[in-house]
């Protein structure tokens, strides 16, 4: 089973990496100039002009050769859009399968080191984008920088943060290891989804305000700047409380295993720096006078400081939650 999971982690990369060029070339081609359409007929009404009906007929307008291309680009675009959304759903299928089969073959919650963090908060966030595009399909297009973010990751797991599988170490036997791991990989599965729109915000909002610089020019095929600055703060809303209870019952845990509720280890400490920077952001953004882009710039902040939880602490710092296995 762990040498299954291997190459289904294998096959998903691939399959994210196909889906990100099938994204790529929709977007490429979709920046195609649009040429108008041709005009219909249309009859002018005259007074004994023409023919027996006293009408006149107008020539209707050629399809121009360019008005032909800029259609097929169109819908071979449309068409590379939908092969990468397939693409996605059996990328995060195999992905799907290597996180099952993983803890299959530890027989326990496949969450015992840093492979399997990111192993599986990585599937969470393929999950919510696809539960993204079937309710808002015209986001599609935001795909490209999704599955661009899943190769990156899930490429680095599998070449630096690999472990054997183990079993786990007796400070995580516990039914709390369930319930506060589980809730922090779901807040941040969501948390690594909502800085793609947040990301995608900031360019966009910048080629509305006429900038023509990079990365500004990346975003003028993207959707509208408001409509992803909305996305942001609903994934962020919706994984907030979530993550306020991963901490709380960290905590909780704490006290059992440890006698004490908080101690300020460096985990600790960076998983209440990013629930008070995402705090800020949702205040900041439920604050008329704060604009977008800076309540956005601080949802970014605070993806970064998930990050520095996630890889910082465990390379660089020693604690009670050293549980990396790199």
């Amino acid at each position: 089973m762990s040498a299954l999971s291997d190459q289904l982690v294998t096959f998903a990369i691939l399959a994210y990496l196909v889906a990100m060029i099938s994204h790529a070339v929709e977007y490429a081609l979709g920046n195609a100039r649009k040429v108008p359409a041709a005009a219909p007929a249309r009859e002018l009404v005259g007074a004994g002009v023409g023919g027996p009906g006293g009408t006149v007929e107008e020539p209707a307008t050629p399809v121009t050769p360019a008005a032909t291309r800029a259609g097929r680009s169109a819908a071979r675009a449309a068409l590379a859009g939908r092969i990468a959304a397939w693409i996605t759903v059996l990328a995060a299928a195999l992905h799907l399968g290597a996180v099952v089969t993983r803890g299959i073959a530890a027989e326990r919650m496949p969450w015992g080191n840093m492979y399997e963090f990111v192993l599986t908060v990585t599937w969470i966030g393929a999950a919510a984008w696809l539960a993204v595009l079937w309710k808002q399909p015209s986001l599609r297009r935001l795909g490209l920088f999704l599955t661009l973010v899943m190769v990156l990751l899930l490429a680095f797991a599998e070449l630096k943060l690999y472990v054997q599988v183990v079993p786990l170490m007796p400070a995580l036997q516990s039914y709390w290891f369930i319930i506060h791991v589980s809730t922090i990989i779901f807040a941040s599965g969501i948390f690594l989804l909502g800085v793609v729109p947040a990301v995608a915000y900031l360019m966009r909002a910048g080629w509305e305000q006429g900038k023509r610089s990079f990365p500004y020019t990346l975003a003028r095929r993207l959707p509208a700047a408001a409509g992803l600055e909305r996305l942001t703060f609903t994934l962020h809303a919706f994984a907030f409380p979530v993550f306020t209870f991963a901490v709380i019952a960290g905590a909780i845990w704490a006290e059992a295993a440890w006698g004490r509720a908080w101690g300020w280890d460096p985990k600790e400490t960076w998983a209440f720096i990013s629930w008070v920077v995402y705090a800020g952001y949702l205040h900041a953004r439920a604050t008329p006078s704060v604009k977008r882009n800076v309540a956005t710039w601080i949802s970014v902040v605070g993806f970064l400081t998930m990050l520095m939880n996630l890889f910082g602490v465990n390379f660089f710092f020693t604690g009670l939650h050293s549980y990396a296995g790199v």
